[in-house]
């Protein structure tokens, strides 16, 4: 299909998109929120959470190297609740779920925590040990948490991390059950001089997801021995996308170049993806719009802010400034795609991150968002710098303004080409 064409079938309904927003910015959040406290009591005896089952952990960061360790747990405890619905996936997107949906899960986990230091070498014993233990079971996993004193009811929202709910210190934790731990794990735990990067690659080639691969890691479960360390989950979700990214874009190397200029298209959660992929070799761009009253540029009167990060083909060396944990969740889901089909391409994701987008709920949307893109058939077009025209009248900036914030499309790397 043309790109032309397929703009034509695209035009929004924006009568409807309004009426989604007034749904999306409701005030059912704020009427869930009233519970978590009631959930507390009822799953609360004494000072202790009996029966919970832990799905995930969670690894706080704002006084490195003294760290937040903490164990997940929903506080709904009956036979409908089921613990792994509320562990950040993949299958969030499948399952359609909105963006008050996933603030409503993760305001429904208790986060149990007690300070810890990094240095995890040998962290099996006590309350470090059980959440070690909970990262690296296949399912979720029944424990007792002593706790000190009520929790903090305040909701805990970041860019890259999923959004946490209610905490309260840890002074003790028991498992009550022997967690199931996969094979590979168990391989990457025995290997004493296993450094973390090639375990993880060890992991992801055997079928394991990045969302598990970074919960494993931030339990400080992978790496030498000596070198293991309890990573803030913040940090470990990007450098497990970073490392998956690199191993996937080094398998590249030698395999051929997409044939046309492609265009993909997806829309998540208030996010619009446009994903073009050239000919020539491996360069990639996120480009970030950022809409006036959406989160992270919330003056609703004010302009759109641009915010853009690339890579050559030896990648890069440097940190990520403007774009952070979605370029290498952007990144990462390109990468696959191109690896499932084995061939290269130069690319740019466009991210329009619209005033729908009213809340932050992790990088995993951005990741899951650009997988999906690639679903369907896409558009073509006869240059890369031609997709790109067509698809400013799609967008809320100017060409102009794209090509003064990216590399890309601005065509200042000498390898990009046309045909």
């Amino acid at each position: 299909m043309r790109l032309d064409e397929f703009i034509e079938g695209f035009d929004r309904d924006e009568a409807a998109e309004r009426r989604r927003l007034a749904r999306e910015k409701s005030y059912a959040i704020t009427d869930h929120l009233e519970t978590v406290e009631q959930q507390f009591e009822e799953a609360v005896q004494g000072e202790s959470l009996f029966g919970a089952t832990a799905p995930e952990i969670f690894v706080g960061r704002s006084e490195y190297p003294r760290v937040s360790a903490g164990v997940l747990a929903p506080m709904a405890q009956d036979q409908a609740t089921d613990p792994a619905d509320f562990a950040t996936d993949g299958a969030w997107y499948e399952q359609g779920l909105g963006i008050d949906d996933v603030l409503e899960r993760r305001t429904g986990l208790l986060n149990s925590s007690q300070p810890a230091q990094v240095e995890a070498a040998d962290a099996w014993e006590g309350f470090t040990g059980v959440q070690r233990e909970v990262a690296i079971a296949d399912r979720p996993v029944d424990v007792e948490v002593d706790l000190d004193g009520r929790p903090e009811l305040d909701l805990s929202v970041d860019d890259i991390a999923t959004p946490t709910g209610p905490q309260a210190r840890a002074t003790d934790a028991t498992l009550a059950e022997n967690p199931h731990v996969p094979q590979p794990v168990k391989k990457t735990l025995a290997d004493d001089d296993w450094a973390a990067q090639g375990a993880m690659r060890y992991l992801y080639r055997r079928g394991f997801d990045v969302y598990d691969i970074n919960t494993i890691l931030s339990a400080g479960a992978l790496g030498r021995t000596e070198e293991r360390r309890l990573v803030p989950t913040r940090w470990s979700i990007t450098a497990v996308d970073d490392a998956v990214g690199t191993y996937q874009r080094g398998r590249l190397r030698s395999a051929p170049s997409v044939d046309e200029v492609e265009v993909w298209q997806n829309s998540y959660l208030g996010n619009d993806y446009w994903v073009i992929l050239a000919p020539g070799d491996w360069e990639f761009e996120l480009l970030e719009l950022k809409a006036p009253g959406s989160i992270w540029n919330p003056a609703p009167d004010g302009e759109y802010h641009l915010a853009a990060d690339s890579e050559g083909s030896e990648g890069r060396t440097g940190y990520v400034e403007e774009t952070a944990g979605a370029y290498h969740a952007a990144r990462l889901a390109v990468l696959e795609e191109l690896a499932d089909k084995d061939r290269g391409a130069t690319c740019l994701v466009i991210r329009h991150a619209r005033d729908a987008y009213w809340a932050p709920v992790g990088v995993w949307q951005v990741r899951e968002g650009v997988r999906h893109a690639f679903e369907g058939t896409p558009a073509t077009a006869e240059t890369f710098h031609g997709a790109v025209a067509t698809l400013v009248e799609e967008l809320p900036v100017s060409l102009a303004a794209l090509r003064r914030k990216s590399t890309l499309v601005a065509g200042v790397q000498s390898r990009l080409r046309e045909y």
